[in-house]
């Protein structure tokens, strides 16, 4: 690869990334949102919200499972300043166990589409492509948490976890799954020229 073909891969690799990695975030809170909407809408917790916030919150309450399907928990405010860490996707029966299985397919398939869009011809190549989808997935994570917070009373707020949802949402699961959907299209590609060679 020139100098400039690496360039151009590098470019290409970041720019796809970043996109790959927000429309696997986006397309991951919308199947969850899918889910687990009215499941949230109908429930008690759901009109306690309303109660105290005036507005419906079930978009927010759909983020927080989102982040639990990460495995990052919601922070519930409680009595005397105390909160409660729940996972509503371990916790409520209603909500699919295959939630946990989406934020990890979804990164997979977009550092698959990263590399392969990248031109990648081997593993070492197609790991740095599809790590590019942490760009996205991090930006998003780190907004998400901001977003999906719900003030509760004066003083208290019901949220995602920020510091895991920044470094286990926004940078592990991107990180680790998107390099491994990067580097089994690097893989796939280098064994197809392996056994065709031009």
């Amino acid at each position: 690869m020139t100098e400039a073909d690496s360039g151009r891969f590098g470019a290409l690799a970041v720019a796809g990334g970043a996109l790959a990695g927000a429309a696997a975030y986006a397309f991951g809170y919308a199947v969850t949102y899918a889910l687990t909407s009215s499941e949230i809408r109908d429930s008690g917790a759901q009109q306690l919200l309303e109660l105290f916030t005036g507005e419906s919150a079930t978009w927010k309450a759909v983020g927080w499972v989102f982040y639990n399907a990460h495995f990052v928990d919601t922070q519930i405010p409680g009595l005397f300043g105390v909160s409660r860490a729940i996972n509503f996707v371990a916790e409520v029966e209603a909500f699919p166990s295959v939630l946990y299985v989406l934020p990890p397919v979804l990164l997979l398939l977009a550092g698959v589409g990263v590399a392969r869009s990248a031109g990648v011809t081997d593993a070492a190549d197609g790991a740095k492509a599809g790590a590019a989808v942490l760009l996205g997935y991090f930006a998003l994570s780190v907004a998400g948490a901001f977003v999906f917070a719900v003030p509760v009373g004066q003083t208290a707020t019901a949220e995602p976890d920020f510091v895991a949802a920044v470094l286990v949402a926004g940078v592990v699961y991107p990180a680790v799954f998107g390099t491994l959907g990067g580097v089994v299209a690097g893989t796939v590609q280098s064994s197809r020229a392996t056994i065709s060679p031009q």
